[in-house]
């Protein structure tokens, strides 16, 4: 997995001990202590040095393990600093703006739960983030249901469903970059490969909100002042639909993830100067602290101040600090050892599939952080996907369909605490409903005898 070895080779029971107790560790932190996952991984990195030492590892070997498991991610962190700039200049150059006003023109009709759930993937893919398309336009569906008397668990639920369809399926999250560098996948080649499950996951929930929507169509009062805003921003031009054209371009034609980005994120910087009017001066400082809007409509306010490359660095801070951690897992025999049993046992493709799943879960469960789901789970069935002759594909899609989308499901996660503070709606009375999340693991294990292999 990575370039050094493991410097010891500890018991199966030893292994599975220490690795339980960091977790719960983590887990203590995150959830008792609700701090930020940084303070409690790093407190892991230094127990795990402290356990290596005393097991007769030099120093040497344990920061090589460190620096071995971080470069592992530095190809995310570069695509990460990328996006930070791709995010703030779609912002000036009107696309996002006009991707999000295009999904309110849909707004309409009896399919109140549908259409909340329709939009609202359309929106989280346009800004790749679940957490910020819930507490803006999340939000504001919330108000809307409220004032038509539907229920507040299934409104929420279809908001949570759309908002992680867009987080799992857009070019600018960051678990989608960060799944598909962990195991080695072109971006585009690991958004397409998840349209396996996407697509079915999403019809399905699609459906199951059509038939369970009320009949009374929805007010329009709210959805018009948010397109009155973001109208009065200036910032929406038939050109913004240019970078984004770009970027569908560049993925028929393969055109790598990094140099895609950088190309629509060029195109529409030159266009927000020519269009927009903002001088270099204020484009280079945007390109770095991010958009901020200043239309006096609050919720759009909060949609479009965001991006920068500055906005990058609590998710690059975490990405090396876990990584690391990943790392001297494996340097001290931890992880390698625990591998070895599940290699004995794992031969069959739908098992592979179905633990990679169940892992995925499980970290979610036990440390609510999906980056840490995504991250330690492919750096611990790497090895074993390319012994069993799978795809990287199919580990990265596994990762995504078991790992981000259930997140918001776990009650004490990050994203969870999060919706149900925003929302006002518990985890667990909108978790029925959050269809979307529910099926993903579902279909994913049973497509994995079907996936991918070479």
């Amino acid at each position: 997995m990575f370039s050094v070895q493991p410097k010891y080779q500890p018991a199966l029971r030893e292994s599975i001990l220490f690795f339980i107790l960091t977790i719960g560790l983590i887990s203590y932190f995150l959830i008792g202590l609700g701090t930020e996952p940084h303070i409690p991984i790093l407190i892991a990195v230094l127990l795990t040095v402290m356990y290596g030492i005393i097991r007769g590892i030099s120093f040497k070997d344990l920061e090589a393990g460190m620096i071995a498991g971080a470069r592992s991610g530095m190809a995310a962190v570069f695509l990460f600093l990328l996006i930070g700039i791709l995010i703030s200049s779609w912002i000036i150059s009107g696309t996002i703006p006009v991707l999000i006003d295009t999904g309110f023109s849909f707004i309409g009709g009896t399919w109140f739960y549908a259409i909340v759930f329709a939009v609202t993937a359309i929106i989280g893919v346009s800004l790749g983030s679940s957490l910020t398309t819930t507490a803006t336009i999340g939000v504001a569906f919330i108000g809307m249901g409220n004032a038509i008397d539907a229920s507040m668990a299934m409104t929420a639920g279809a908001i949570v469903s759309g908002a992680f369809f867009g987080d799992k399926m857009s070019p600018l999250s960051d678990t989608t970059n960060l799944a598909s560098t962990i195991v080695q996948v072109d971006l585009f080649e690991h958004i397409k490969h998840m349209s396996l499950t996407t697509i079915p996951a999403f019809l399905i929930s699609f459906i199951l909100f059509v038939i369970l929507s009320p009949d009374e169509a929805i007010a329009v009062a709210d959805l018009d002042a948010y397109k009155s805003s973001l109208a009065a921003t200036g910032l929406i031009h038939w050109t913004s639909w240019i970078p984004l054209i770009i970027l569908v371009l560049a993925t028929i034609f393969r055109i790598p993830a990094f140099i895609a980005i950088a190309l629509s994120s060029v195109a529409a910087t030159v266009l927000a100067r020519i269009t927009s009017g903002f001088a270099w001066s204020e484009i280079w400082d945007i390109w770095f602290n991010g958009y901020t809007a200043a239309t006096g409509f609050a919720p759009v306010d909060e949609l479009l101040t965001k991006g920068g490359l500055n906005s990058m660095l609590f998710t690059i801070s975490l990405v090396i600090l876990a990584l690391g951690f990943g790392g001297l897992l494996f340097v001290t025999g931890i992880i390698p050892a625990i591998l070895s049993s599940f290699q004995q046992k794992l031969k069959k493709v739908r098992a592979i599939i179905a633990s990679t799943a169940g892992t995925a879960l499980g970290v979610n469960v036990l440390i609510g952080e999906q980056y840490l789901s995504v991250m330690l789970t492919g750096e611990t069935f790497k090895g074993i996907y390319q012994q069993a002759g799978l795809s990287n594909k199919a580990l990265a899609r596994t990762l995504e369909d078991a790992g981000t989308v259930i997140n918001p499901l776990v009650p004490w996660s990050v994203c969870g605490v999060f919706i149900a503070d925003v929302l006002g709606v518990p985890v667990l009375t909108y978790l029925p409903f959050a269809f979307f999340c529910l099926l993903s693991p579902i279909i994913t294990i049973f497509f994995g005898g079907r996936s991918l292999k070479g």
